[in-house]
């Protein structure tokens, strides 16, 4: 076993792999950029070197300067975590040619499966079911529409390289196919310096459920299967293992078709086996079909970890210093049911938009296991994936666990930028989720009613007011001699201001609003209105005080002294919605637009954002041009007025 290993990643996952290391007893060396100087994995590791500047391409990006920085700290081995350069064969080469371990699979196992239809093809050599498409050499238009054509719509247009959702269009008729395949093309050409796709049939009622498997170079084992069907835009919002429905049968058909495929190219540590599955009929052993395999640990590897007992990154560990796999298939078993959900800076409402902010409050409730890589007065950078925390529960039944996950996101408590809390809320709380009736479509099917909000509620607004009000500070005293002590203040939520006055009254308070009187007392450290425990409201911010609970409800507390008004961007003006890249830019001054037309791309946390016309009208302007690096709310392109 090595003494010293460098983790070639940032984040929660370079959290993870700290920590498991280190108690082990290993030295652990972490690398980073301009950006995260001082993010929570370089304050847990022993050593920590500068690589670059912010963007990727400057720091986690450059396999030079990471194995450079492994030979200059004594380290023998690299994690490469996932993401960057962990499914990037070139770099193990290098790895290797250092004379360092490389803590993953070979660059030949990488290689076979780094292309979906090179992939597929030795899948179906090696007795895996793979779904009927397309995944020829041939990338002219023409070519590719009548495979498409021929293979029957619908049908998913991917890209050969990469994953997570980029490069891939569902195309349902064929008028469509050749916008779904430009703008797929021109994704997965930005995301992996690689515009070649593949066409497969789309399957109507699809279940996304993946295998585990791990290797030690010559035999594999699987260490069951996880659901990952929740997803939205392609990319997983919460899994679980095992799979609900899943019967003795088809868990052994699935285990034994993914080691089938780890084996056939010889893998080594820990892989991911993606199987598309035809959930309309039930689980049924002939209805599975080979997707892709990621070479790398997933995000969600929590979830066998706790069914199984199994810690996979010692695992990984101890199989790259030299150990056969530690047990053998019929010595895992499965233990209970667990969930993890995805919590992440984004804005739910405005299509899952990427988010950026300084997270002024930050607290998980105890009893879930939270992986995280950020912590209470970090930014989330625009540069790097908006991931906040993975919060992980585990139960002896699927309900039990399912409770728990609900519980534990009611209870966290995240505040100096928008998040998924509340939709993450709303899917444990979901009729047919909670059921188990799940496929992919589910969030899109339901998106209405995942995202509608109930009335702020009068508990809700007198908790707020309380922690504004802070009586705790006592600053009334001394004000009246003879009339109850009175605070009248104003709080505000979204577009709404409630006028609130709160007044002493015995051993508590009356907070009054509009015709409504509430009594307030403090009970063991807590508020306690009329008689039921308030939601907490923490003070988030010199102007600003957040409620917490099922919903979170960021409020703020306007100064009654100032009068400034700010100026908002007129409806005729296109903003970025984040900072990004301009990609490109489709129209001139003088155009004739359409409401809804397609007028730029903006490339931000590593995605392509279309901006659209909010009316009809005259383009006045071009505020910006492709190329160029813009901040949240830069004015990209302005209408004539109306």
């Amino acid at each position: 076993m090595f003494d010293t290993i460098l983790i070639a990643n940032r984040g929660e996952i370079a959290c993870r792999v700290i920590k498991t290391a280190q108690s082990m007893g290993l030295r652990c060396v972490a690398v980073y950029s301009d950006a995260d100087a001082k993010a929570a994995h370089v304050a847990m590791a022993d050593r920590a070197v500068h690589l670059g500047g912010a963007r990727p391409a400057d720091s986690y990006l450059r396999g030079d300067a990471i194995i450079e920085a492994a030979l200059a700290t004594g380290a023998q081995a690299i994690h490469p975590g996932y993401g960057f350069l962990s499914e990037n064969p070139d770099f193990v080469d290098a790895v290797e040619a250092a004379g360092l371990v490389f803590i993953g699979p070979s660059a030949k196992a990488i290689r076979a499966m780094g292309l979906k239809d090179a992939a597929k093809a030795l899948m179906e050599k090696a007795g895996v079911p793979i779904v009927p498409g397309y995944m020829g050499d041939n990338q002219d238009p023409a070519h590719l529409q009548a495979q498409a054509d021929a293979i029957g719509y619908p049908v998913l247009i991917k890209a050969v390289a990469g994953g997570g959702g980029k490069g891939m269009r569902l195309v349902e008729h064929a008028r469509d196919f050749a916008d779904a395949l430009a703008s797929a093309q021109g994704e997965a050409s930005t995301a992996f310096g690689n515009s070649a796709v593949l066409i497969e049939k789309y399957i109507e009622q699809p279940r996304h459920i993946e295998v585990q498997v791990f290797g030690d170079g010559t035999k594999a084992v699987h260490l069951f299967e996880r659901d990952c069907s929740l997803q939205r835009r392609h990319q997983k919002v919460i899994e679980e293992a095992p799979a609900p429905g899943m019967t003795d049968e088809m868990r052994a058909a699935m285990g034994q078709a993914a080691v089938r495929a780890a084996e056939a190219i010889g893998y080594k540590g820990a892989g991911t086996v993606e199987f598309i599955v035809d959930g309309s009929q039930g689980l049924r052993p002939d209805g599975f079909w080979f997707m892709e395999m990621n070479t790398r640990l997933q995000v969600e590897h929590p979830v066998t970890e706790a069914i199984t007992g199994v810690d996979l990154v010692e695992w990984q560990l101890r199989v790259a210093a030299g150990e056969s796999l530690p047990c053998a298939q019929e010595d895992l078993t499965i233990s209970g049911h667990a969930f993890e959900a995805r919590l992440y800076a984004e804005d739910v409402p405005a299509g899952f938009l990427p988010a950026t902010g300084t997270l002024s409050r930050l607290a998980f409730p105890e009893g879930a296991r939270i992986d995280s890589g950020v912590r209470e007065g970090d930014t989330i950078s625009p540069w790097y994936d908006p991931m906040i925390a993975k919060v992980i529960t585990h139960g002896p039944t699927r309900a039990v666990a399912l409770a728990r996950l609900g519980a534990a996101l009611a209870g966290t408590q995240v505040a100096g930028s928008v998040t998924n809390l509340e939709f993450l809320g709303a899917l444990t709380r979901h009729t047919g989720f909670r059921a188990g009736e799940v496929d992919t479509g589910l969030i899109a099917r339901d998106i209405d009613a995942l995202t509608a909000t109930e009335p702020v509620t009068s508990l809700q607004v007198a908790s707020a007011a309380m922690a504004a009000f802070d009586p705790g500070d006592e600053a009334l005293a001394g004000f009246t001699l003879w009339a109850p002590l009175t605070q009248a203040l104003e709080v505000v939520q979204g577009d709404d201001r409630y006028a609130v006055r709160i007044s002493r009254a015995g051993a508590g308070w009356q907070v009054a609003l509009g015709d409504e009187t509430l009594q307030a007392e403090r009970r063991a450290g807590a508020w306690w209105i009329n008689g039921a425990r308030a939601p907490e409201a923490v003070r988030t911010g010199r102007d600003s005080v957040s409620v917490f609970g099922a919903r979170t409800l960021h409020f703020t507390i306007p100064d009654p002294l100032s009068v400034a008004e700010v100026a908002g961007a007129g409806a005729g003006v296109v903003l970025a919605p984040m900072p990004g890249l301009v990609k490109a830019v489709f129209v001139s001054a003088g155009d004739m637009v359409e409401k809804g037309a397609r007028l730029a791309i903006l490339e931000a946390m590593k995605m392509e954002h279309t901006l659209s016309a909010g009316r009809d009208g005259t383009v006045a302007e071009i505020l910006a041009q492709a190329g160029d690096q813009v901040e949240a709310g830069a004015a990209l392109i302005a209408l004539e007025d109306e």
